[in-house]
């Protein structure tokens, strides 16, 4: 059977520029030798991670990174802890620091505020690298959360300062704000949304209406993709996640029909254009 799809990639969707950032420093430094060690996943896409460790990128973790000496690491958009610079430094590591812009701006501020004595709160995700970089500017004291009912048995001063890891919803974040001040409690929030991931939110809405099916691509472990999807199933219900090519259902699609293709911020242009192909040739 001849599906004959009308197929859009929507050309808003794709990498943020601080994962080009990252994966253009990386890129660079393996034209040039052989490998290159990288803290954690370069990106939360498990089929552009495998197109870089085929180029010679080396995932470790934080317990391998204590067994390395005088090697090269890459510290990825998502930022790390004081704890792990200070370990680079005992061990001789040359740090090639690609940690997003959005993202120090926002340890630093966390930062200030600790040395300030102010309680923190921050709305992200439990054990994400991002958020365990940020609490790590507090030695660990930050109250993290991802849903404000993990607060209801927290014993919570009257006042506190609150923030967000940069990929959250913005509407979320908000909703939070305005139900903590309802509880009584003095917020001093701080909106610290990444505008380039937020902004994505009204164009996904936009995009996603002009067609019959919608096919969002992303890696399972990212956090981002799972709020962009979520926009995506709102406005057009007939909407499917997927990996890779392999877990397209043609059952999700009839003959002649439009599809539109988005991605998160972790998804590769050239994997999305891999599913286009895919669908086109059905």
């Amino acid at each position: 059977m001849k599906y004959d799809l009308t197929v859009t990639i929507d050309k808003a969707s794709g990498f943020c520029f601080g994962v080009v950032y990252a994966i253009d420093m990386a890129e660079d430094i393996l034209d040039n030798e052989d490998y290159l060690y990288c803290l954690g996943d370069i990106v939360h896409n498990d089929e552009e991670v495998k197109r870089l460790t085929d180029k010679g990128l080396r995932i470790i973790d934080h317990e391998q990174l204590q067994t390395l000496q005088n090697e090269k690491v890459l510290i990825r958009a998502h930022g790390e802890a004081p704890s792990t610079y200070k370990l680079a430094l005992e061990n001789q590591l040359t740090l090639i620091d690609a940690s997003c812009p959005v993202v120090l701006k926002l340890q630093n501020r966390i930062k200030n505020s600790h040395d300030d004595d102010e309680q923190i709160l921050i709305f992200g995700k439990h054990g994400h690298a991002e958020v365990v970089g940020l609490q790590g500017q507090t030695d660990g004291k930050a109250i993290v959360f991802q849903d404000i009912a993990e607060l209801d048995d927290t014993d919570l001063p009257a006042k506190f300062t609150l923030y967000s890891q940069t990929t959250k919803s913005t509407d979320k974040f908000y909703q939070i704000k305005d139900e903590l001040l309802s509880r009584g409690y003095e917020v001093k929030a701080n909106d610290t949304i990444c505008r380039q991931v937020s902004n994505r939110y009204g164009d996904l809405e936009k995009f996603v209406v002009n067609f019959d099916s919608i096919v969002f691509v992303s890696g399972k472990k990212s956090s981002n993709g799972k709020v962009l999807y979520d926009v995506c199933k709102k406005y057009n219900t007939n909407s499917h996640f997927i990996s890779n090519v392999e877990e397209i259902d043609f059952k999700w699609f009839s003959p002649g029909d439009k599809v539109g293709i988005c991605g998160a911020t972790s998804t590769p242009m050239w994997l999305m254009e891999e599913v286009k192909t895919f669908l086109l040739d059905h």
